[in-house]
Parts: structure tokens; sequence; C-alpha cells
């Protein structure tokens, strides 16, 4: 299991384990979950002789906070994003077989091709038959303005916009909104080009 993102009521997950104790995992206080990652994948695993979607459909509108994971078995790669679409998550397709990634960058490195968002609330598996998605929860979706300003890769798509076109934006009305008299453009982190190029274009 892999997970971008952060939980806010780990405390009540963890809370919920001791209930789900099938006498196969060590369920009670002896786990000490270190992170996220390891208590959603204990809260996936307390569900012995269940389909993975059926422990996945109870577990995931019990999550709260944000996150995107991509979780596989023996036969099949899962995926889901929260209901809020706080993290980025895509499915790309590749010539004889599927991708899910964080960002559309990821895709191109690997030679897919982009499909679509996976939706806020959306819950993905991808078997030899195909793609079957489920809604595990309403979408609400709110995203996170950090995604466009900092932590996406700037050659991403995110939600149908381009990282490198929004940044570049951001500069363009930093520039209208906060003018100055100056030569020269200077981006700080190297995150900042696109919005130094967008300044300077607009200045």
């Amino acid at each position: 299991l892999g997970h971008n993102g952060n939980l806010t009521n780990t405390h009540e997950l963890t809370g919920r384990l001791a209930t789900l104790d099938t006498g196969e995992l060590p369920l009670d206080n002896s786990l000490m979950a270190t992170s996220d990652t390891e208590l959603i994948t204990a809260l996936l695993a307390a569900h012995p002789g269940e389909a993975m979607e059926q422990a996945a459909m109870a577990e995931l509108p019990l999550l709260r906070g944000a996150f995107s994971l991509v979780f596989l078995d023996e036969t099949t790669l899962y995926a889901a994003r929260d209901p809020q679409g706080i993290r980025p998550l895509c499915l790309g397709r590749l010539e004889r077989g599927w991708v899910v990634a964080s960002e559309t960058a990821a895709l191109d490195i690997v030679g897919a091709s982009f499909v679509r968002d996976v939706e806020p609330g959306e819950f993905i598996a991808i078997d030899e038959d195909g793609v079957r998605s489920t809604r595990f929860a309403q979408p609400e979706p709110k995203g996170c303005l950090f995604e466009y300003v900092y932590l996406a890769r700037p050659d991403s798509i995110l939600d149908g916009r381009s990282i490198h076109g929004v940044r570049a934006s951001i500069g363009r009305r930093l520039a209208i909104e906060a003018p100055a008299d100056a030569d020269i453009v200077i981006p700080v982190p190297e995150s900042g080009t696109p919005a130094a190029i967008g300044y300077a274009q607009q200045s």
C-alpha cells in the first residue's frame, strides 16, 4: 500500500482495530502503528475471508483527512482518493495495462497516456477484466492550493489545469497587485520559476 496524505482521525481508527480483532492479526495494543500507511494497511488486513474490495468499502468511508491510496493483492490493483480530493491521483493507460499515479508527469515517464483523474470519493479496482469504479463517499471537492503553488511538478496537469500555467498566472496576478520597479525577477526556490516568468511577462 502506498499513501499520499495525512489522516486526522488516527486515534479513532487505532481504537477500531481492537474491535476488528479476529485473532489472526495483532490488532490489540501490540500493534503500535507508527504511520498512517501502517494503520490503513492493518485496517484493510483485518477482514480475513473477505474480498479486498469489501474490506476497502468498509474502511475507506471511516478515513478522515487527505489520502490518495494505491494498493494491491495477487490479482488486482486498487486506488482511492479522499472525498475532498485534497491529494491528486490519476489513471493512465499503457499499451497492455493500466497505471495509477499521483501526478500526470509520472505517466509521461513510463510512456502511459492520461485517461482521467480519480474522482474525490472514488474507489477503483483494476484487474484482467479492466477498470471498475465505485463511490465510497459523496464527493466534496476542496483540493489543496499548495499542490498548485509548490508540491506538484510544473509539467503535471491537476484536475484539468496545467501546474506551469497556474503558477505563471499567479505571477501575472502578483505583478498587477504588487508591481516592482526592477530590472530582473528571480525565483526562489526553483518551483517559483513559472510564477517569476509570469511576473516578468506581465511587468
